[in-house]
């Protein structure tokens, strides 16, 4: 029989926030695969290093972390052809993946390619934009409200044309868009209503109202998070600039 493939959220970076099912799927597991930059560490295997056995054989998926393109078909082709062979041998691989595997998650490009050959199960995980949310002490959206999720590398007039539609906003992937957007959310007049983490629920993590922010560019892991509802939520009074 052919192995299992398991898509394993792991939240958003604090192994806390990770699921017990996770937790047990990742310490039992005899294959892992999880995706890597081409320098430097996993961030997913990172946050689930302490519960990965000795032992364990690792497939790295190693994807270019640069501004410039590029050939991610032929990455995931050739992670879901080593993954397959492992899975047609009858054992189960677990893959890790940061926040949740089908919310922005690299899984779903192995799911793509695997699912319709092998049994999978994917299992959810925390994502960003809840913890961006409980980081920043305000809800994210309510009642009838409509929430919008927009990636930040969008056109100013596809952005703005998002945003007038919804009533709650996440932002999302801000990086080097930064000033950009931050010049269009003043132009619209909602730079005050706007709430700025990164790196959430890691030791290095920042939260600001947007307005404080004195930078040019952001990390990759930011987010913006706007409320323009009925509820008039505001930042609380405690919120550290």
């Amino acid at each position: 029989m052919s192995g299992k493939l398991f898509g394993i959220g792991l939240g958003p970076g604090d192994p806390e926030l990770m699921t017990m099912k996770a937790h047990r799927l990742i310490s039992s597991a005899k294959v892992i695969a999880y995706p890597a930059p081409d320098t430097g560490e996993s961030f997913a295997r990172s946050i689930a290093a302490a519960a990965i056995p000795e032992g364990t054989r690792e497939i790295p998926i190693v994807v270019p972390m640069r501004v410039d393109r590029f050939p991610a078909q032929e990455i995931y082709d050739r992670a879901a052809k080593e993954i397959g062979a492992v899975l047609e041998a009858g054992d189960d691989v677990v893959v890790l993946c940061e926040g949740d595997p089908f919310f922005f998650g690299s899984f779903m490009y192995l799911f793509e390619r695997l699912s319709g050959r092998f049994d999978c199960e994917v299992v959810p995980g925390v994502t960003s934009m809840t913890t961006c949310a409980a980081q920043l002490m305000r809800p994210l959206t309510s009642r009838n409200d409509v929430l919008t999720v927009i990636p930040g590398p969008l056109p100013d007039v596809d952005i703005r044309a998002k945003i007038n539609e919804a009533q709650a906003i996440a932002i999302m992937k801000v990086g080097r868009h930064l000033a950009r957007l931050k010049a269009l959310l003043d132009d619209m007049g909602l730079l005050e209503r706007a709430g700025y983490v990164e790196r959430a629920s890691l030791p290095e993590q920042k939260v600001h109202r947007l307005i404080d922010l004195n930078a040019e560019t952001a990390p990759y892991f930011s987010m913006i998070l706007i409320y323009k509802g009925d509820e008039a939520w505001t930042l609380p009074p405690s919120f550290s600039s």
